[in-house]
């Protein structure tokens, strides 16, 4: 048996008529760049999101660049955030020429430690970016009573956590400003790049228009210098057809979740192995289903690909330890929970159309490994 780690050509199969006749549409009007599709998906997020307002951008990537531009992040300023994420968080810090100041992740949920970040807080201090990892949202209570007694904004990297909760509010609406990701992979993905900013400040949400396109107030009239960073109609149109099946599919996802760790439960392994924390008080989306493996990570890993069985890690190497941030100082042991994850987290394969016979053989592939 395959178990791709994802498999998005079933998706398509399944939606093939609808999204063809979406973009058939929009190449019958011509209108490639900020037209009904981007609006009608803005308003669709906003609404899905909890927010007053959704402003889409290329990129997952540039959401993140916008919205610290929004907030007029300069060089040797500061942006607190976790060293356990994909590139793009530290790197939207690291291009404005701001310094990324990184504090640990709680290790049951490998999601910024709240605790940690009243430490990390000095005068050049200008926002605090958690990241809801995995599609399961941070704690955010900690931070948002930090960001109010400090007055330092919250930046909400959502790219993997749309439609997650913490306590009933949804990913993106509960700092200032929140990013998404559109990325094909993501639960909400589009056939190419694409991203959203969310954020329930109209004077946030105009200005985070203008930068998009150029920092424009008309084609022609620049009140400040943006980029070029908006959400093409034909990525527009893709992604309404697939968004009326959002919740369904996260919702599957989770439940397929619950099968895994049922079924690893009741394995009676030889060795360590331990499921996803999902928070109580949450809503946990499973954009990954991400297994804690101490010292036989990547045997297992490659006894799973004999199988043809198909596992990422996310993240080999924390962002303090890329070559790219050796000036930032840090030194390996900084961050001892991100490099114990980095070294021991494997993701195995979920998404709605995966089947309880696959999801069989994968446990049943991980019972038959010998330490």
């Amino acid at each position: 048996m395959k178990v791709p780690l994802l498999n998005l050509q079933t998706q398509y199969a399944s939606l093939r008529d609808e999204l063809r006749k979406a973009v058939d549409q929009v190449f019958e009007s011509q209108h490639f760049i900020l037209g009904n599709s981007g609006r009608s998906l803005e308003t669709a997020i906003s609404e899905y999101s909890q927010t007053r307002y959704a402003i889409g951008c290329a990129s997952g990537s540039d959401a993140l660049l916008l919205a610290l531009m929004a907030l007029d992040v300069k060089r040797d300023e500061e942006v607190i955030t976790t060293p356990f994420t994909f590139f793009a968080t530290g790197g939207a810090i690291a291009r404005l020429g701001a310094r990324p100041v990184f504090v640990d992740i709680d290790p049951a949920t490998y999601n910024m430690d709240a605790s940690q970040v009243s430490s990390a807080i000095n005068s050049r201090t200008r926002a605090i970016m958690p990241v809801h990892l995995y599609g399961q949202c941070v704690d955010m209570d900690p931070l948002l009573k930090i960001s109010t007694e400090k007055g330092i904004p919250i930046i909400e990297d959502a790219a993997q956590a749309i439609g997650a909760e913490d306590r009933g509010r949804r990913a993106g609406s509960m700092g200032l400003i929140g990013t998404l990701s559109f990325y094909p992979t993501k639960n909400l993905g589009a056939a190419g790049d694409a991203g959203m900013l969310t954020t329930n400040d109209e004077s946030c949400a105009q200005r985070l228009r203008r930068l998009r396109s150029h920092g424009g107030a008309t084609e022609y009239e620049h009140v400040e210098v943006g980029v070029n960073s908006r959400l093409d109609e034909l990525q527009a149109a893709v992604l309404l057809v697939k968004f009326a099946h959002l919740d369904r599919w996260s919702m599957t996802r989770a439940k397929k979740a619950e099968f895994y760790t049922r079924l690893l439960e009741k394995a009676d392994l030889d060795f360590e192995v331990t499921p996803p924390f999902v928070r109580p008080d949450g809503r946990h989306i499973f954009h990954q289903y991400v297994i804690r493996v101490p010292e036989y990570r990547d045997r297992l890993a490659a006894h799973l690909k004999e199988r043809g069985i198909g596992t990422k890690v996310y993240y080999p190497i924390p962002l303090h330890r890329q070559k790219c941030f050796h000036y930032l100082g840090y030194e390996e042991g900084s961050f001892p929970h991100s490099e114990l994850a980095a070294r021991e987290t494997i993701a195995l394969p979920v998404y709605p159309e995966l089947t309880e016979d696959q999801q069989n053989y994968v446990v049943e592939a991980i019972k038959s490994f010998e330490p």
